[in-house]
């Protein structure tokens, strides 16, 4: 039983080893990878010092015990020594429950290191990920994002418990254990050794199978899970119903599903054919033990008991040996995980504070543009190839999207921006919360660059509502206590019925406490406009922002949302993006973008009296001017 309980054990081992992908090995590490690991692993060095104990005593007890099996035979057994017998069974009774405590005490300070650097690593990445630009999640694909966290931080960790842990004992258990079967025989030993190509060939041929099936395994169980999660959204699952074809999505799932099950068959199969080739080579080393072991005791060159204590060691041989051959692999695979951690965090944030920046404190501000040009930046600037596994390079630059660009926002006062697609506006409404940074020239909020206030001081003094205004999958109440946390429930009423919000919400089964729905498809999209309205009041802003916020509502509630609007914008300095000129007829000014240059500004009245590319827009809207 113990050598068939050996036998799996180190298959087992051989298997997690050599089914790694090799090709990492060739990879090359930057330089300092090392140093930021042990920064990472420093906290936890206590922990690492008493693991690296439990190893060493781990590795020592599995040589201890088939040597007092010899003892057993050759001083107990044999010479028919009743009492040593029983003392050195119960001995190796004692080791036995000694190296059970051993191992609960390593897996403790294992679980200790790991489960702490995961901690610390996924906390730092996502914190360090929010701090991100919005042009660095417009390229990035959301699950190589969280594959980041998950997959790879968990790698990261593996480095520390698996890694560090298997590439230690195997080379003290297999130091330990050469040395023992050479000191007890050296002739079994070299043949020991000899068969030892014989154990490698199976376990390499059947690794390189099993990691190609799985490659190709983890490729279709991703194109799987991409294939659910676009069709299980909202959206996704509006757009199937629509104009899907049930069949066809039926089928193609099918396709796939179905080679995962293959891969899967074929997968066991060849973990069966490998667990059952590695017994049967360990069997058979073990017979050639007992067979060339047997004829050295009947000779009187060894023992009866070093020949048990031998075959027994002998389990104990190949596992740590075909790992070893593979450490490479198994080293750079958990080297390569913290790299792949350490890119993510050396991806220094492209908006971030500048030195000096502090918190300023607005009343009714004014708005400057001075003479500000704006290009987005390049995939290279803002992202990382990695995150980007479908994006194709780049050819060309998106060039000036704004070429200066001057106005002034008086306090208080209402500017808006129209022009065609394509002009540059909604550009403008992110340059004023930093979500990107001019390029040229500066915007000023009370005569102050915007880039001298600190981001949290700037980003909550400003309040903005686009054309799509989402909504987290909870609550009506938390997504509005998202803009202000200890907002009481009257400020929340009052923030409601100035959003013209809050006779639906009161009228509903559950009030406050219903659930919006995954980007909050259970609402309309007047519903969600006027509770971002109410979001909006409730952080109580001195700026405002309003992007298309009108864009795709029907005419009853876009009345609803304007009545909002006009409470919102009362009192604020403000920017509204509009693509129905009717709502901003009694702007304070329009600008009139094209190209991303202004080329119009003036009131309404003044804008249709030049007969320029605003009384175009205006008459293509079918509006009858003022007289």
């Amino acid at each position: 039983m113990s050598m068939r309980i050996a036998g799996g054990a180190s298959a087992r081992m051989a298997m997690r080893s050599l089914t790694r992908d090799s090709s990492v090995k060739d990879l090359k590490l930057r330089p300092g990878t090392v140093k930021r690991i042990w920064q990472f692993a420093k906290p936890f060095k206590l922990y690492l010092f008493f693991f690296l104990i439990t190893i060493v005593i781990d590795s020592l007890l599995t040589v201890a015990s088939p040597l007092l099996l010899r003892n057993l035979i050759d001083k107990g057994v044999i010479p028919k020594n009743g009492q040593l017998v029983t003392q050195l069974a119960l001995l190796v009774g004692l080791i036995a429950v000694f190296d059970t405590i051993v191992n609960l005490v390593s897996r403790w300070f294992s679980s200790r290191i790991g489960e702490g650097l995961i901690f610390e690593m996924r906390t730092q990445v996502f914190e360090h990920i929010q701090k991100q630009s919005i042009a660095f999640f417009t390229r990035t694909q959301t699950g190589a994002l969280i594959s980041r966290i998950n997959s790879d931080v968990i790698g990261a960790q593996n480095a520390f418990t698996d890694t560090l842990s298997g590439v230690l004992s195997n080379i003290l258990t297999l130091s330990l254990v050469v040395a023992a079967m050479l000191v007890l025989s050296w002739q079994i030993t070299v043949m020991s050794l000899l068969l030892l190509p014989v154990f490698l060939i199976p376990t390499k041929w059947v690794g390189k199978q099993i990691q190609a099936l799985t490659l190709k395994s983890f490729s279709l169980n991703a194109e799987m899970s991409s294939t659910m999660s676009e069709r299980f959204n909202v959206s996704g699952a509006l757009l199937v119903t629509l104009y899907g074809r049930p069949e066809r999505e039926r089928k193609s799932f099918r396709h796939k599903a179905r080679q995962v099950a293959d891969i899967g068959i074929q997968t066991a199969m060849l973990n069966r054919i490998f667990y059952l080739s590695i017994l049967s080579i360990a069997a058979i080393a073990t017979a050639f033990a007992y067979g060339i072991g047997g004829h050295l005791a009947i000779s009187g060159a060894i023992t009866v008991g070093s020949l048990l204590a031998l075959t027994t060691l002998l389990a104990r041989l190949y596992g740590p040996l075909t790992s070893l051959s593979n450490v490479r692999v198994d080293v750079m695979t958990a080297l390569v995980s913290f790299e792949r951690v350490f890119e993510v965090l050396d991806l220094q944030p492209m908006v971030k504070d500048e030195p000096g920046a502090k918190a300023h404190t607005l009343g009714k501000p004014s708005i400057t543009f001075d003479h500000v040009t704006f290009s987005y930046p390049t995939a290279n600037e803002i992202s990382l190839a990695s995150l980007e596994i479908v994006a194709k390079k780049e050819l060309v630059e998106s060039g000036k999207i704004l070429d200066d660009i001057s106005f002034h926002c008086p306090p208080g006062s209402l500017t808006a921006i129209v022009g065609p697609s394509g002009a540059g506006k909604s550009t403008i409404s992110g340059l004023v919360p930093r979500l990107y940074d001019v390029t040229e020239g500066a915007i000023l909020i009370d005569d102050h660059d915007i880039k001298s206030f600190a981001l949290h001081s700037l980003r909550d003094q400003i309040g903005v509502v686009t054309q799509d205004s989402h909504m987290f999958h909870d609550s009506i109440e938390n997504n509005l206590r998202y803009a202000r946390e200890d907002a009481t429930t009257d400020q929340i009423r009052s923030a409601c019925e100035a959003a013209q919000i809050w006779n639906f919400i009161s009228a509903l089964p559950n009030g406050l406490e219903t659930i919006v729905g995954e980007r909050g498809h259970r609402l309309s999209g007047g519903e969600r406009q006027r509770l971002a309205i109410a979001r909006l009041l409730l952080k109580s802003p001195s700026i405002v922002i309003l992007d298309e916020a009108t864009a795709h509502l029907d005419s009853e509630n876009e009345a609803l949302v304007q009545t909002a609007l006009e409470i919102a914008l009362q009192g604020r300095t403000s920017i509204v993006i509009a693509h129905r000129l009717s709502t901003i007829q009694r702007a304070d000014q329009i600008l009139v973008l094209e190209s991303g240059r202004i080329v119009e500004r003036g009131r309404h009245e003044e804008l249709v009296a030049q007969r320029g590319l605003y009384f175009d827009l205006y008459q293509r809207q079918v509006l009858t001017p003022r007289t």
